[in-house]
């Protein structure tokens, strides 16, 4: 029985409406506030967002109860999208707000107190991925070396791989540069190994790696096509750090020829 991704998506946004808790948290706050016992909010809330729920409160009572009370009536069907929003705001910069929207400071009322929403949005994000991350999967194969590297390599290949798979294109190329780098330096003869820390002053690049593995090929024992399919790797990754973020294809060919070069590497 093939699994349903839209169908998963579609029944998890439908179980977080119907617990979602805006409804009687903003009722609560609205009430509260239309009694004059705003006050006691102080003990539930963070400081922060209490000030913050103060001010707006202080400044126009009367439309404070009411924009809670409308927002009482709409959080059901919204708060889902508003903690996807949340999300959005956490990794992005933002512009001062004069005027904080309500759902916000809702928002972060209640990621201090449970982490429902936080975790609905998180599960309707990761499952949009689940397919794309398949398709970009099918593009490549296992990389079948013959000598062991480190875990270092390994785990730089690791995250590089999932970047790729979540389309973080950018970071999958960074991280294709560091894990040649590291193969480079296991796999170095002790004695060129210790005049390239020196000659860089332990900071070489893969560059300054890959020129000192041209210049020395006879010393090292590395296959000989090896330096041109990490140079592509480099480019592209140094394209990525300076000129912009790469595109999905950029990424895909970069990961290849890394899985190539290590390949190439590790032969023996």
């Amino acid at each position: 029985m093939p699994i349903d991704i839209p169908h998963l998506k579609s029944e998890l946004v439908r179980m977080s409406a119907d617990s979602a808790p805006g409804r009687d948290f903003c009722a609560a706050i609205a009430e509260l506030a239309r009694t004059g016992r705003f006050p006691q909010l102080r003990a539930v809330l963070p400081a922060v967002v209490y000030d913050e729920l103060e001010a707006r409160y202080r400044s126009n009572p009367a439309a404070f109860v009411s924009e809670w009370q409308q927002l009482a009536h709409a959080m059901r069907q919204g708060f889902v999208q508003h903690a996807r929003q949340r999300l959005t705001s956490l990794t992005r910069l933002q512009q001062p707000a004069s005027d904080t929207p309500a759902w916000q400071e809702i928002q972060r009322a209640l990621d201090a107190q449970q982490n429902d929403l936080l975790r609905t949005a998180f599960a309707v994000e990761l499952l949009e991925l689940v397919e794309p991350a398949i398709q970009r999967a099918t593009h490549l194969r296992e990389c079948v070396v013959a000598a062991p590297t480190s875990d270092e390599a390994d785990r730089y290949l690791d995250e590089a791989t999932r970047c790729y798979f979540y389309g973080l294109f950018t970071a999958c190329a960074g991280l294709c540069r560091s894990v040649l780098e590291e193969a480079i330096k296991q796999k170095l003869p002790a004695q060129l190994a210790r005049l390239i820390r020196s000659r860089y002053r332990n900071a070489a690049t893969l560059g300054n790696l890959l020129h000192e593995v041209n210049n020395n090929l006879q010393l090292t024992g590395i296959d000989p096509a090896f330096p041109r399919v990490a140079n592509q790797v480099n480019d592209t990754g140094k394209r990525a750090v300076h000129q912009g973020l790469l595109t999905e294809d950029e990424a895909r060919v970069c990961l290849q020829s890394a899985r190539e070069a290590l390949q190439l590497l590790l032969c023996r």
